[in-house]
């Protein structure tokens, strides 16, 4: 597989206060990468910034930035419209939000067709009837009529993943395209996701809290923790051998049928995210860290866990709480 999206080094602040900080991560054609992570932790943030849908307050830095080779940094405002809509695609957090009240489902689909490839309103509200019938909405030349309000949560979540289909993108960032939804809609957005994937030949990007998500969809999963990618490995890899500490506190906030008795506490992480202020250095978990020692508040350098496998600490690959001092 090609290398279709890369991060490097990526600074997102607004104001003084930091919401990414130093985050890199990689995205090959074809390919799922879950970016998971505690509320707050930067991935949303992370996800609009790769999009250039930063609030005009923000400020954005990377070392690299690019989308098939395209350098994202240096491009402005038009050049980020021709790729939005057309070669990437985002589905938005909250399906209830996300499309204008004011205008009917096919006016707003049709709108992403015609502003990016042209051709007319008819063709354009053909390509959206089609879309519709393939993310599984009965009556789809009804549903292009109707307006937002007219739909549930479940049927606005497919328009909008029909919506981010329109042009046939080589990259599809998913922000928990299941936030809102009952557990039952849940499970068939997901399949829904993959089907198409698998069909269309999407990379995605999915951001979600959900680790049972990410145990079924992921290709490679990339943790994040106040505003940094803590560890970066294969879906397997990641669930078989944690390595950062909190990675292995969110494994273990997992209760495992067979493993966890029934009625005993669920696992927790003590203690509270830093406030990523000005002068905020050093590793981010060390206050909520059993391991962390002084050397914890200087410069932490990535550590390889093996192949494809990279983590933000200072710990070797392998250690354990109860092995011994921590170096």
């Amino acid at each position: 597989m090609s290398r279709l999206l890369e991060v490097e080094a990526l600074e997102v602040s607004f104001g003084a206060a930091s919401a990414v900080r130093g985050a890199s991560l990689a995205l090959d054609r074809g390919e799922t990468l879950c970016l998971v992570g505690e509320s707050g932790c930067g991935k949303s943030v992370t996800a609009l910034a790769v999009m250039g849908l930063l609030a005009r307050n923000a400020s954005r830095g990377a070392a690299r930035l690019s989308f098939d080779g395209q350098d994202l940094r240096g491009l402005d405002e038009r050049g980020m419209s021709r790729l939005r809509g057309n070669r990437m695609a985002m589905i938005f957090q909250e399906p209830m939000t996300s499309l204008n009240p004011a205008y009917t489902v096919g006016s707003q689909m049709a709108e992403v067709m015609l502003r990016h490839r042209g051709g007319t309103r008819a063709a354009a509200m053909a390509r959206a009837e089609d879309l519709l019938g393939r993310v599984r909405i009965t009556s789809p030349a009804m549903r292009l009529g109707q307006y937002p309000h007219q739909l549930s949560g479940g049927l606005r979540q497919r328009v909008m993943i029909a919506m981010a289909l329109m042009c046939d993108p080589e990259l599809l960032i998913a922000d928990e395209p299941t936030t809102a939804l009952d557990v039952t809609v849940q499970a068939q957005i997901l399949r829904l996701l993959l089907d198409l994937q698998k069909d269309l030949g999407l990379a995605m990007l999915l951001i979600t809290h959900d680790l049972g998500v990410v145990a079924r969809v992921a290709h490679r999963v990339a943790v994040m923790y106040a505003g940094e990618v803590v560890e970066t490995a294969a879906a397997a890899d990641l669930f078989a051998r944690p390595t950062h500490p909190y990675t292995r506190g969110l494994l273990a906030c997992v209760p495992v049928p067979g493993k966890v008795a029934r009625g005993a506490a669920l696992g927790s992480i003590a203690g509270v995210v830093p406030r990523l202020g000005p002068g905020f250095s050093g590793c981010g978990f060390r206050d909520r860290c059993g391991e962390a020692t002084a050397a914890c508040g200087g410069t932490i350098a990535r550590a390889s866990a093996g192949e494809g496998h990279d983590y933000l600490c200072r710990l070797p690959p392998g250690w354990r709480a109860g092995a011994g001092a921590a170096p």
